[in-house]
């Protein structure tokens, strides 16, 4: 079994949960960043020949890819190189790929729920999303090259929890939250450890499809800043690189134009089908996400008793 992505705090606890389970006899790890315009990887899978790719390398934001180019380089060129690995590797009976619902996009008709497969009114069309919607496409050409391998892909919510860093997270724990004025967008997370629990049960079993992964509820921009002792400070936005630009001159270099349209009109995904088809169950609601990643930065309300009843 192989991990790609393994340097990231997601991949690290994958490793870790996968070498105890029992029919995992050996896991080896690899960096995000060789799963793009490196001949390792190509390597690496011809030697190892492992029955299991996890495929963790989808990198979300700039700064840590070396700039949107570089990012670009490294989700979609790498994973069209991880494929083309994994196209030759006889041995290959699972893959496996995080991938997100920025997928989705947001807009103003959006649903109350994404399923799978809802139709996408407004795709993405820059950024994150359009990465993981162009990577998705290269996985499907892929599963229908190889029908003998189970390819699951897993559309994840926001992370949150201890150890967990975004430019999402570091914006909603600004000392004052700013929101677009006349919208207070739903929004939902995923415990970290959830979302290490729905990849082992994807990468030891045979489920192949598109699944959806978040936690249970969902809640509103601005309730989200009240549990955390965040006041708001609603602006007029004229258009999401105003927004943007104000949010990002508070220090959050990556709140790019996607994250904007987040914290503006919303998302919510529907996990029925990895409920129903992997047995998986959240052991975190979005709130008690979002109340793990307070507790671990150890956030102080700027509000003083707004946090109460949390």
């Amino acid at each position: 079994m192989l991990v790609i992505g393994a340097d990231s705090r997601l991949g690290r606890s994958v490793v870790e949960a996968l070498r105890v389970q029992e029919p995992v006899r050996f896991v080896a790890g690899a960096d995000g960043a060789d799963a793009s315009g490196s001949p390792a990887i190509a390597r690496l899978i011809a030697d190892a020949d492992p029955d299991t790719v996890v495929h963790l390398g989808l990198e979300p934001r700039p700064s840590l890819a070396g700039g949107r180019a570089a990012m670009k380089e490294r989700n979609v060129i790498g994973t069209m190189q991880l494929l083309a690995a994994c196209s030759k590797a006889p041995g290959l009976k699972r893959l496996v790929v995080k991938s997100s619902g920025a997928v989705y996009g947001c807009a103003p008709r959006d649903p109350a729920l994404f399923a799978e497969d809802t139709p996408v009114h407004q795709p993405p069309t820059s950024g994150y999303g359009k990465d993981v919607a162009e990577a998705e496409g290269y996985v499907r050409g892929f599963a229908r090259r190889r029908p003998d391998v189970a390819v699951s892909v897993l559309r994840f919510a926001p992370f949150a929890g201890p150890g967990v860093a975004s430019p999402l997270l570091d914006y909603l724990t600004m000392p004052v939250v700013p929101t677009v004025l006349g919208y207070d967008p739903r929004l939902q997370f995923v415990h970290i450890d959830d979302a290490v629990r729905a990849l082992v049960l994807a990468a030891v079993g045979a489920h192949p499809g598109t699944y959806n992964v978040a936690g249970d509820g969902a809640m509103l921009l601005s309730q989200i800043a009240r549990r955390l002792g965040r006041p708001t400070l609603p602006v007029v936005s004229f258009g999401s690189g105003f927004f943007g630009a104000l949010i990002r001159r508070a220090g959050i270099a990556d709140f790019t134009p996607d994250q904007v349209a987040l914290v503006r009109y919303g998302r919510v995904l529907d996990t029925a089908r990895l409920k129903a088809r992997l047995g998986w169950e959240p052991e975190h609601t979005t709130a008690e996400a979002l109340r793990a990643h307070a507790e671990a930065i150890g956030l102080k309300p700027v509000v003083p008793g707004w946090t109460k009843g949390y």
